[in-house]
């Protein structure tokens, strides 16, 4: 019943686009002194929420879906237009800690949406 609620799906979308984009900026903080390695990033939660068709058909097992790959929208992609050392290397250390924050402020919503979500749930149902 509970994993119907489009709010609470849309929370668990973006926990896991959170988690996504994290592993991929530490991914990039650990590259920082690699020669050639290029920055990646994912795709902001709008448009993968958009392109994953959650308002479209749904569906109702698991065994619906075949294939345990992330989608084309979580995975990483070079960053573009983004300037680079002499060596090659285009992670910019103050860049990432700010997408870092950022991812972090996403996520610390995605759990105050389910924090919220089961208050009222449960205020609903006379429990507190």
């Amino acid at each position: 019943m509970f994993d119907q609620l489009e709010i609470l799906s849309m929370a668990r979308g973006l926990a896991t686009h959170s988690a996504t984009r994290q592993n991929v900026v530490a991914q990039n903080l650990a590259q920082a002194d690699t020669a050639g390695y290029k920055a990646r990033d994912i795709a902001a939660f709008g448009d993968t929420y958009r392109a994953s068709g959650r308002m479209a058909l749904r569906s109702t097992r698991a065994g619906h879906l075949a294939g345990s790959a992330p989608p084309p929208e979580l995975r990483p992609f070079v960053e573009r237009g983004v300037d680079s050392d002499p060596n090659g290397n285009s992670v910019s250390i103050e860049t990432q800690m700010v997408k870092s924050a950022e991812v972090q402020i996403r996520h610390e919503l995605a759990l105050s949406v389910y924090n919220t979500t089961l208050g009222i749930l449960r205020a609903t149902l006379g429990r507190r």
